[in-house]
């Protein structure tokens, strides 16, 4: 019967958000804003840190790969979203269902890697300036973003592979915009225990240990700074490392009420708002907050921008005989 039943599951419906039919137009243009929003400021972002030299350090580099992390991230889930609100039948087929699931983790994992990289960077930049070049070598930010790419892979492909083996009932209904892991496991007819312990055990590696070190990176970060006390670089500090915690907290937050601590009173309507936080608003603050409001990266737009008015009267002037 088990057998039976997951060969007859060849597609899943997706149920997508718990919308009134009069409102998904109006959330269809919010939503698809707000995914348009992601690709440009995270676009811009890459290409500003790739054509100016001035921003060829690990800190930017570091930048960069999160861009195109969160411009990937998003990609995962909003197209097909957006799709579906337009579609009479929300379908995914099974192989694109776990190819879906398995970059949504790949992501979403690197994601959380890049942020304690980023967050050990600035708290080597300020609390050890004389030996930051030392420390922040560019081996080193090379090793740690390709060690970041190993280490997501292999735990998206682990999930993948566990879920696989699961054999699925009949009602292939999942109440969800993408597909998740948890839901696909509420459907699953077989037992999941081995996928919740997993879950678990590797949630705690991925998520709540990256949490901890970028808190702490921060809070040493801040201890530095109140040792010499400066009203305006104390200002700076509290200002930038506030918008950082914030998206962070949101970032962490909503995945582990989500996934390590699951309450039995959540509603579809309140794990969907989760779900939405992490995957289309912090994709959308990052450029913002870690990027678009800094110095250097207002001057990088400023140079290239004036470079690029520059380039027509360099030709008109080669022309003028």
């Amino acid at each position: 019967m088990t057998e039976r039943n997951q060969t007859l599951v060849s597609e899943f419906l997706l149920l997508g958000l718990p919308l009134e039919p009069e409102h998904q137009r109006l959330f269809y243009v919010l939503f698809l804003a707000m995914y348009l929003t992601t690709v440009l400021g995270n676009l811009l972002i890459m290409v500003l840190i790739r054509l100016d030299s001035h921003l060829h350090t690990p800190m930017y580099a570091f930048l960069s790969t999160l861009s195109f992390s969160d411009l990937c991230f998003s990609s995962v889930t909003m197209p097909k979203m957006l799709q579906n609100m337009q579609s009479q039948v929300p379908a995914i087929s099974y192989a694109g269902c776990l190819t879906q699931m398995y970059f949504y983790l790949f992501f979403a994992d690197l994601e959380s890697f890049l942020l304690v990289a980023m967050a050990y960077d600035r708290y080597v930049a300020i609390c050890f300036p004389l030996h930051y070049s030392s420390l922040m070598s560019p081996k080193l930010c090379v090793g740690l973003v390709a060690l970041s790419w190993v280490l997501t892979s292999s735990h998206a492909m682990l999930h993948t592979l566990l879920v696989t083996r699961l054999a699925f009932c009949e009602d292939h209904v999942i109440p969800h915009f993408f597909c998740d892991v948890s839901a696909l496991l509420k459907l699953a007819c077989s037992d999941t225990r081995v996928n919740e312990l997993v879950i678990f055990i590797m949630g705690g590696l991925v998520i709540v240990i990256p949490f901890v070190l970028i808190i702490t990176s921060y809070a040493r970060i801040v201890s530095s700074i109140l040792k010499v006390p400066s009203a305006p670089s104390i200002h700076k500090v509290f200002s930038t490392c506030g918008s950082h915690l914030s998206v962070v907290s949101l970032f962490y937050g909503t995945i582990i009420g989500l996934y390590l601590c699951p309450s039995a009173n959540n509603s579809r309507v309140k794990e969907t708002v989760m779900a939405l936080m992490y995957t289309v608003v912090t994709p959308m603050l990052n450029p913002f907050i870690y990027s678009l409001r800094n110095r250097d990266m207002k001057g990088a737009l400023g140079r290239i921008l004036l470079r690029t008015k520059s380039i027509p009267v360099y030709f008109s002037n080669t022309w003028d005989f």
